[in-house]
């Protein structure tokens, strides 16, 4: 192992990672890894945000430039990095409740404005680091730490909030789909503008233990194998059968006017 060519994008001694056995956080940080090397990405020209959650120490492990600050702001300093070194590559590594709870104004307006920044966006369905609360992602029905009896409010659909704000690259997959979420990884990297990947993710101790009575990784990701199904199969489902499924596939893609900042001599970039 020691070894592997992708050891390099990984700060030296800092494995192995933290999180929890089976947790879907470290699929993505070798997802990640993978897509930067077949791209031949410079690190040495890369910023990977995080703020607070479990998909938030994603880029602590990332051989570059890492900002990891509070909950929810990580657009904002893409943002603010953005203005000041607009040649720089940044990715965002949230939660969906970094994301979409306290972060949703900010992603909002990041895609409205075709800010040209990647944000990754881990799905664990529920507040995985503080202790399983209900998230915006929550499926109904399903119990967490706050729900007991069951989410009764209905989840937001990411892609579908970050499409209509007018995000220029949208696409979900899930950890059960490897090559098909590097391959999105990688078009999200190269994309010119706001490129938005939503990554279904398993969280056995939590997630698994509350909604599905099981701290087993394994049974956690066959559950949501079982609920994805592809953008094209399921335009040819009845919407009563394709509700509460995790639907898979690249949503959009646009060209528009892309936000990158202004360099430090005033030039508009």
């Amino acid at each position: 192992m020691k070894n592997n060519p992708l050891r390099s994008y990984i700060r030296p001694g800092y494995l192995p990672h933290m999180f929890c056995p089976g947790c879907g956080a470290g699929q993505v940080l070798h997802f990640f890894v993978r897509a930067a090397d077949d791209l031949g990405l410079d690190f040495d020209k890369l910023v990977a945000i995080g703020g607070v959650g479990c998909a938030a120490r994603i880029p602590v492990y990332l051989h570059a430039d890492v900002l990891h600050g509070v909950h929810g702001r990580t657009l904002p300093w893409a943002m603010g990095i953005k203005l000041y070194k607009p040649d720089l590559k940044v990715v965002i590594f949230a939660g969906d409740g970094d994301a979409a709870a306290i972060g949703g104004n900010h992603l909002i307006h990041a895609a409205r404005r075709n800010l040209d920044v990647t944000m990754i966006v881990v799905n664990n369905l529920n507040f995985g680091m503080t202790g399983g609360q209900m998230a915006p992602t929550t499926p109904m029905q399903c119990a967490t730490s706050t729900t007991p009896f069951g989410n009764q409010e209905n989840p937001f659909d990411l892609c579908a909030l970050a499409q209509s704000a007018g995000a220029t690259f949208v696409s979900r997959w899930a950890t059960t789909r490897p090559a098909q979420t590097i391959r999105a990884i990688k078009k999200a990297l190269t994309h010119n503008g706001f490129a938005f990947l939503e990554i279904i993710s398993q969280c056995p101790t939590n997630f698994g233990r509350r909604a599905l009575s099981t701290g087993e990784a394994v049974k956690v990701r066959q559950w949501i194998a079982d609920r994805t199904v592809t953008l094209a199969k399921a335009t040819a489902m009845d919407p009563e059968k394709r509700a509460g499924a995790f639907v898979l596939g690249d949503f959009h893609q646009a060209a528009a006017p892309v936000f990158r900042g202004t360099s430090v001599s005033g030039t508009e970039e």
